[in-house]
């Protein structure tokens, strides 16, 4: 994973924002649930099951709106190269705009459903020997390989390992930020500037060497 070059982990990141900008307005206007990290949803859906079926089925239905993505991506890139990235983050890109224009026409559930369905799909980007070698909707991974990392420059290994993690997880938490203060403004709305972004960011990858 830390064999990519320097810009590689600069458009992780800001993928990674984008995610936590997906995730923060959904979350926000859900009250508590997600569209990209799943471990959060899968103990709403545990917990829901106990309590309250119409919480297990919300947290249910997203994640497996969630896994839908997550096969759509990974069928746009199954040779894992650079053309197939760039077909996956077109497929995000549509996602976010369809969630956008559901927003804009009043069927926030349908926004909802294309934003999960494109953050799934966001993981397909960094693919190597058909694995995800960039984590970027679910940082649980990130932190133990950067924890891991940062043992490992305690005791005689690489000294700066540990930075590309710390970067993708700054990129989240910083766009998880920004989502709340859009959603605060705008609501839902806020997700024609997440479909600008990703647009921006598939043309630029698009342009990155392979």
């Amino acid at each position: 994973m830390i064999s990519y070059k320097r810009r590689y982990w600069l458009f992780a990141a800001a993928l990674a924002a984008l995610a936590g900008f997906a995730d923060a307005t959904a979350f926000v206007h859900l009250g508590g649930y997600f569209v990209s990290f799943m471990s959060g949803n899968s103990t709403r859906l545990g917990v829901g099951l106990a309590e309250e079926w119409g919480a297990a089925a919300l947290a249910g239905g997203l994640i497996a709106l969630f896994v839908l993505g997550v096969m759509i991506g990974a069928l746009s890139n199954r040779g894992g190269d650079h053309a197939g990235s760039v077909r996956v983050l077109v497929v995000v890109s549509a996602g976010l705009a369809i969630a956008a224009v559901c927003a804009s026409v009043n069927a926030p559930a349908f926004a909802i459903a294309a934003l999960a369905c494109a953050m799934g799909a966001l993981n397909g980007v960094f693919q190597r020997d058909g694995e995800v070698s960039i984590a970027i909707t679910y940082m649980t991974g990130t932190l133990v390989r950067m924890g891991r990392a940062m043992a490992a420059a305690l005791t005689g290994g690489p000294r700066w390992h540990w930075a590309p993690y710390l970067l993708v997880w700054t990129g989240l938490v910083a766009g998880a930020a920004l989502g709340a203060l859009s959603y605060a403004a705008i609501g839902l709305l806020g997700l024609w500037g997440a479909a600008l972004a990703a647009t921006v960011l598939m043309l630029v990858f698009a342009r990155m060497p392979a």
